[in-house]
């Protein structure tokens, strides 16, 4: 009955995973269209997910010592070492699957995660130029923060104001 709520768990926390990759894709397309308004709400909701992560995988480690001392196996106490350990090829398929997939999903996310932060590094620095060249010309930038056009661009912010 552990192999069974280690399972669900599994299911639980790759929806979770899911979940976190949803939220990097929303804040990249917000970042890739210029529509900074609403980043600080996800990045609240990426910490959010974030924060639930500990407590998963401490849920997920201890059901993986449960399930291998159920199956007679002490040494296994990772979802790797389990699946070696599993006394059938039906779960050995079962916890292989979730593995690849969560295995996926984390490579899915250390992408996104990649792309979000050189695109945020981009719009701060182009927001400290914007600011520092305040009645100098600066030029024009696209999304990736390369200069498109250099001096008498159409300004940003109206320093007439």
């Amino acid at each position: 009955m552990a192999a069974h709520d280690l399972s669900m768990h599994l299911i639980r926390e790759r929806e979770l995973l899911e979940l976190l990759l949803s939220k990097l894709d929303v804040q990249q397309m917000l970042l890739a269209t210029g529509r900074t308004r609403w980043i600080p709400q996800t990045v609240n909701e990426i910490e959010r997910v974030l924060a639930a992560m500990p407590t998963t995988a401490l849920t997920r480690d201890t059901l993986v010592v449960a399930v291998a001392a159920e199956w007679g196996a002490p040494e296994a106490t990772t979802l790797r070492q389990l699946i070696e350990a599993a006394p059938t090829d039906a779960w050995r398929e079962v916890l292989t699957g979730h593995l690849d997939a969560m295995l996926g999903l984390a490579a899915e996310i250390g992408e996104m995660k990649k792309i979000n932060e050189q695109r945020l590094r981009t719009a701060l620095r182009v927001t400290q130029e914007t600011i520092a060249g305040l009645g100098v010309a600066t030029g024009e930038y696209d999304n990736s923060g390369d200069v498109v056009r250099d001096g008498g661009a159409s300004r940003l912010l109206d320093t007439r104001v």
